[in-house]
């Protein structure tokens, strides 16, 4: 990494949020989105960790009909497990020791954005009826509620598991699996489009306050390098 300017990259003060790349398997995932954005179906996007899974689902929501209304995202796998579908769901004042108050879940708080389940593949097993029964009836009840309420959101899945093998060991349930793979995006790991490492390293250097320039050779062993963290990885390092 060197201090002097080398190399005649493009420093704009791009969207950090932005989408950047010309490689074949990136331009298709990016077709691929603005076909889907627009519908209100289910959508599952897949890839693996740090390939930029999030940026998709909020690309998804920008091009949608909703992009005026909330995006909402949530780490399934982040959650502890006794907390999840009070975070999903909600729940009255009374319905369990420490609910002093009504608390509005995710459900409800998106409105009629769109819904980020990251991690799909991490939601505990006995909540995942509950999701196929809000996908099936967009209705749902908060924890200790005798009343439903409407789901008017959209919801948008994410995983960098393979789903269908998680049914097949009974781990996930094969009817939510199809009923959120309505739409399915993959999203390409780093090694799948190698191409665009300069214009990545461009963008991610030009949201520094400070210039970072890298000479031919640096950008050589980049290419050279392997990313298992993917575009994560790569903006780490230039951060």
């Amino acid at each position: 990494m060197s201090n002097t300017p080398v190399v005649p990259f493009d420093h704009d003060k791009a969207d950090p949020g932005a989408f950047v790349g010309a490689a074949p398997a990136f331009r298709q995932l990016v077709r691929m989105i603005d076909r889907v954005a627009p519908t209100d179906h289910p959508l599952l996007i897949i890839g693996p960790t740090g390939s930029g899974k999030e940026l998709v689902a909020r690309r998804v929501h920008a091009h949608s009909r909703r992009q005026d209304e909330p995006f909402v995202d949530v780490n399934c796998g982040a959650i502890p497990e006794n907390l999840v579908e009070a975070e999903l769901f909600g729940h009255v004042k009374g319905a369990f020791t420490g609910a002093g108050e009504n608390r509005q879940g995710l459900f409800q708080q998106v409105g009629k954005g769109t819904l980020l389940l990251d991690e799909i593949g991490e939601l505990p097993p006995a909540l995942q009826p509950k999701l196929l029964r809000v996908l099936e009836t967009r209705t749902f009840r908060p924890i200790g509620s005798s009343t439903s309420l409407q789901f008017e959101g959209r919801v948008v899945a994410a995983t960098h598991r393979d789903l269908r093998e998680l049914a097949r060991e009974g781990l996930f349930r094969e009817d939510l699996f199809y009923r959120l793979a309505v739409f399915v995006l993959a999203v390409p790991g780093l090694e799948q489009r190698v191409e665009d490492i300069p214009a990545l390293v461009s963008h991610f250097a030009a949201q520094h306050s400070r210039q970072l320039d890298f000479s031919p050779a640096a950008i050589r062993r980049l290419y050279q390098h392997s990313w298992p963290g993917h575009i994560r990885q790569l903006r780490n390092l230039i951060s």
